[in-house]
This record gives C-alpha cells, sequence and structure tokens, in this order.
C-alpha cells in the first residue's frame, strides 16, 4: 500500500521510501536538500527572466487637435493669473 503523492508524509508517519523508518529519521533530511535546490533553482531562472531587456514601449498616441484657441493657450484653459496682488499697501 505505498502510494507516492507530491507532498511528503508527516514527521510521524512512516517514510515513503519503504524502509520502515519514520520520516524524520529516514528521508527528511534528503527532501528539504532537494526541495532546497529546485528553490535555488527557480530563483536563479525568475532573476534571469528580471534581468532580460522588456520589450519597447508602443508611442504614445498623438494629441487630438481641438477648434478651441483658449485650450491651446494654456493648460488651465483660462487666462493666467497675475502674481500681484489686488491691493498694495493699507490704508
Amino acid at each position: 500500500m505505498s502510494t507516492l503523492s507530491t507532498s511528503p508524509p508527516g514527521r510521524n508517519e512512516p517514510c515513503h521510501c519503504g524502509s520502515g523508518r519514520k520520516y524524520k529519521h529516514c528521508c527528511i533530511d534528503k527532501d528539504a536538500a532537494r526541495a532546497a535546490k529546485a528553490r535555488a533553482k527557480a530563483a536563479v531562472e525568475m532573476e534571469a527572466r528580471a534581468t532580460e531587456t522588456p520589450p519597447p514601449a508602443p508611442a504614445p498616441a498623438p494629441k487630438p487637435q481641438t477648434a478651441q484657441p483658449w485650450k491651446v493657450t494654456t493648460s488651465r484653459g483660462f487666462v493666467a493669473r497675475s502674481r500681484t496682488p489686488r491691493k498694495v499697501g493699507g490704508s
């Protein structure tokens, strides 16, 4: 009744290799080393993918032309305000 699954057995269950020993005394170190090696390989592959140059971004679409001349001169759409205060002096 030896069924191999994708996940390792619990620490106190019989080992999946069929030795009759508990998993924690038999194959837990081998499986942990194998998993660490797989994680390291995956990390190297992800880093290699991250350093590849991405494809160039498409050029932005041109702005649509408008028949409203007040929108062309200022970005706010109104006449620009002067920076001087309304009243100078105080009395």
